[in-house]
C-alpha cells in the first residue's frame, strides 16, 4: 500500500503546455567556413536550446576545400527565443572570432582552453602543435578505456540468467552488450596501435637522435603492451560464446575485468611517463620550421584511420569540448588543407 493524496485541481495556465523558447543561430557563409561553428554548436545544443541555420551566399557557391577555413569570413545573426520583432545585429568575421562571440553569449560547456583563447592556436608553434596533438589522444585513450573498465564491471553486476541473461530494454540483453563492448575495444585498440606507430616511427627518432636511448623504456612498453591488447581483444570473443549467467562466464568475465584494469594502469603510467620525461625535449630538438611543419603532416599522414570517418568521431568522443575544439585547431595547421575541410564535414 502507498500513501494516497487528495487530488488538487491545476489551473487552465499550468494545463496548457509551456512552449520552450528556442535561440536561432543563422550563419551565412560556405561549408567550408561555417562547420567549425557548426560543430561548437553542436556542444551548446546540450545546454542552450538552439537552432542552427545555415545560409548559402551567392559568392560562396564555388566552396574552396584546399583554402584554410580560418581565414574564410562567416556572418552570423542571433536571434533570442520570443523577440522575433526585433532584428538580429549580423557580425562577421573569421570562425575563431565567432567561437568567441559564442562563448561569450553560450558559456556552457566551455569550448575555449583556460590557458587561452582558440586563437592562440594561430601563434603555437609547430612543435609544441605535435606535443599537444600527442597528449590530446592520450586523453582520449585514457577516457576509453576507463569506459571499458566501467562497462565491465557493470556487467558482472548483472544477475544474468540463462542463456539470454536478463533483457534490460535501454541497452539490451547482456549478449548484445559484450558484442559493443567488443567493437568498442576494436575501435581503441586501431587508435592505440596507430598512435604507437606514430611515437615509434616519427617522434621517437627526433628523441633518440638528440639523447640515444631516452625512449628505451617507451619502445619496451609498447612492445610489453602489444600481446596483452591483442589477448584482451580474444578474450571477448571467448566470453562472447559463454552461456551468460554460468559459473564459467562469471570467472571468465572477472579475468577479463582484470586485464582489463592492469591494462589501464600500465597506460596511465605510461602516459605520465611520455608527457613528463619525454615529450618536453621535443622544443630541445631545435628542428627547422619546414622540420616541424613536416612532422605535424606526418603525424597525421601516419594516424589515418584515426582521422577518417572510421575513427575520427571516437577519437574526439574521449576528449572534453574545449579540448575537441582545440584539437580541431591543431589539425588545420597541417598544410593538408582538405583533409581538414573533410573532417569537419564529416563531423556535423
Amino acid at each position: 500500500m502507498g500513501i494516497c493524496f487528495a487530488k488538487q485541481k491545476k489551473s487552465t495556465a499550468e494545463i496548457v503546455p509551456q512552449k520552450q523558447l528556442t535561440t536561432t543561430v543563422r550563419l551565412y557563409g560556405s561549408p567550408s567556413s561555417t562547420n567549425y561553428i557548426r560543430f561548437a554548436l553542436k556542444y551548446k545544443e546540450a545546454a542552450v536550446s538552439l537552432r542552427c541555420v545555415v545560409v548559402a551566399r551567392s559568392n560562396d557557391d564555388n566552396d574552396d576545400n584546399d583554402e584554410d577555413y580560418r581565414n574564410l569570413e562567416v556572418a552570423i545573426e542571433v536571434e533570442e527565443g520570443g523577440s522575433s520583432s526585433e532584428p538580429a545585429e549580423r557580425v562577421s568575421g573569421p570562425p575563431n572570432t565567432l567561437l568567441q562571440l559564442m562563448e561569450a553569449r553560450f558559456p556552457h560547456p566551455p569550448l575555449l582552453l583556460q590557458t587561452g583563447s582558440s586563437s592562440e592556436t594561430q601563434t603555437t608553434s609547430l612543435v609544441a602543435a605535435v606535443v599537444k596533438l600527442t597528449e590530446l589522444q592520450h586523453r582520449s585513450l585514457a577516457w576509453h578505456l576507463e569506459r571499458l573498465v566501467r562497462w565491465v564491471m557493470d556487467l558482472l553486476k548483472r544477475p544474468g540468467k540463462g542463456r539470454g541473461g536478463v533483457v534490460d530494454p535501454t541497452v539490451g540483453s547482456a549478449r548484445m552488450e559484450l558484442r559493443k563492448l567488443g567493437r568498442n575495444y576494436s575501435q581503441l585498440l586501431e587508435l592505440m596501435l596507430e598512435h604507437a606507430q606514430m611515437e615509434e616511427r616519427l617522434l621517437f627518432p627526433i628523441f633518440n637522435y638528440c639523447d640515444p636511448g631516452i625512449c628505451k623504456a617507451a619502445n619496451e612498453e609498447h612492445a610489453r603492451d602489444l600481446p596483452i591488447m591483442n589477448g584482451i581483444k580474444e578474450d571477448i570473443k571467448s566470453i562472447e560464446v559463454l552461456d551468460i549467467g554460468s559459473r564459467y562466464y562469471k570467472e571468465a568475465l572477472s579475468n577479463f575485468s582484470k586485464r582489463l584494469n592492469s591494462l589501464q594502469e600500465r597506460y596511465r603510467q605510461h602516459f605520465t611517463e611520455e608527457e613528463r620525461e619525454v615529450l618536453p625535449y621535443m622544443e630541445a630538438a631545435e628542428l627547422s620550421k619546414e622540420q616541424q611543419q613536416r612532422l605535424l603532416d606526418e603525424c597525421l599522414d601516419v594516424m589515418q584511420q584515426s582521422h577518417s570517418s572510421h575513427l575520427f568521431n571516437f577519437l574526439l568522443e574521449g576528449l572534453l569540448p574545449c579540448e575537441a575544439m582545440h584539437y580541431l585547431d591543431l589539425i588545420s595547421m597541417s598544410t593538408n588543407k582538405q583533409r581538414t575541410t573533410s573532417l569537419l564535414h564529416m563531423i556535423i
